[in-house]
């Protein structure tokens, strides 16, 4: 995927505050219930620096590497973690344009300029129709004096209330034989499109993760991050993939953190007629904490492998599509197990709004929908494992 070695700065002491952290943690219901956005954690974190979390210290940031804002990212979503998710969206762009700025391409060093001046970056691939965001896209992009103009309708789109530059993708394909990606990023004052208000959903309600519909707006070169043959990855996709996938994984492990110190605070608790002590003496309550922590166990040290070898520079080649997705697909889906079972575990009281677990359970079933999805993942590796090249296509008969 493109990766060239890159030495690691000096670990930083930057971590967010204890104290941030619970103020978001207690806001999180009440976003949730009136599918609100988060504009008091937002501007809290903002003001804390965690915008610049990654941007490298050269730019005023704190530089981080990929491993250690996946553990940052992880603090936060272990008590408010649709905060997390939509901060995400930001961060996986600054990560990006920091690791290729480490690797020598200069490119998107305006991206950390302007992060650092406060611009915020927000994340509009999702497309009906296409499976291969990044590399594929239903949207239009023309090419025209002095930038391009895009077309298309995008859904999921990170951050709406406060985002200053749109990252986005569109496939011009005004040479048949030869069709490109066009990765931009719209400012805010652009002409030409509408944000369409679509939010009301099961969970992650308070990332408020609206449509954007693109009317041939305008995009000045100046903000045009990458055009690249469509299908085909670089380092800037590379980039991309492992900054999203291995931070929101760590979101969906953090939930399932969560999850297993609320019900296991909930076994001490409970009592039953048929038990003389607490129901975390009671065996199948046992046996179901195990499942949880057998679960959790495998996912942590996992993500943190692929992240570590990502931030040191480790060369796996062409292995590096299936090890990234691998580990945000399986932080998810122990994610949904571990709750799951956690609302086993808490008997009757998970069903109530007023219980966390609820929300929990709801948020974690968002995992699934981010890129890559189970079906693409089982491609990818799948691929990988037999040595086929990622975009051969299947031949029947």
């Amino acid at each position: 995927m493109g990766r060239t070695t890159v030495t690691i700065a000096e670990p930083t002491a930057y971590a967010l505050p204890e104290s941030l952290i619970d103020r978001c943690g207690q806001r999180a219901p009440g976003y949730d219930r009136e599918n609100r956005f988060f504009h008091e954690d937002f501007q809290e974190l903002k003001d804390a620096g965690y915008l610049l979390v990654n941007v490298p210290k050269e730019f005023g940031g704190h530089g981080l590497s990929l491993l250690e804002t996946c553990h940052e990212q992880r603090r936060l979503a272990y008590r408010a973690p649709a905060t997390a998710l939509a901060v995400n969206m930001h961060l996986y762009w600054t990560g990006v344009a920091a690791d290729l700025y480490r690797w020598g391409d200069a490119s998107l060093a305006w991206m950390l300029e302007e992060a650092a001046a406060g611009e915020v970056f927000a994340a509009g691939h999702a497309e009906v129709g296409n499976d291969l965001p990044g590399l594929l896209s239903t949207a239009k992009a023309e090419r025209v004096d002095g930038g391009y103009r895009f077309t298309g309708h995008k859904m999921f789109g990170s951050l709406t209330p406060v985002w200053t530059r749109f990252g986005l993708h569109a496939m011009d394909g005004s040479d048949p034989e030869h069709p490109v990606i066009v990765h931009a990023f719209m400012p805010r004052d652009a002409e030409g499109y509408e944000i369409k208000q679509t939010w009301d959903t099961l969970g992650m309600r308070a990332t408020s993760s609206e449509d954007t519909i693109l009317n041939g707006a305008f995009v000045p070169d100046r903000y045009i991050g990458r055009t690249i043959p469509a299908g085909q990855m670089d380092p800037f996709l590379g980039a991309l993939f492992a900054w999203a996938d291995l931070m929101m994984g760590n979101i969906y492990y953090a939930i399932a953190l969560r999850s297993r110190d609320l019900a296991v605070a909930s076994a001490r608790k409970k009592t039953s007629l048929a038990v003389s002590r607490s129901m975390a003496y009671h065996p199948e309550i046992q046996h179901t904490a195990a499942q949880i922590t057998l679960e959790i166990e495998a996912v942590g040290p996992h993500l943190d492998s692929v992240a570590r070898d990502w931030s040191e520079g480790v060369d796996h080649g062409h292995q590096w599509a299936a090890k990234i997705v691998g580990a945000k697909y399986h932080a998810v889906e122990s994610a949904k197990r571990v709750v799951d079972l956690a609302m086993d575990m808490s008997g009757g009281a998970g069903l109530f709004k007023a219980n966390e677990l609820e929300r929990l359970y709801r948020d974690v079933r968002a995992g699934g929908f981010h890129p890559a999805n189970s079906a693409l993942v089982h491609e990818i590796v799948g691929k990988t494992t037999l040595g086929i090249d990622l975009g051969e296509q299947p031949r029947w008969g």
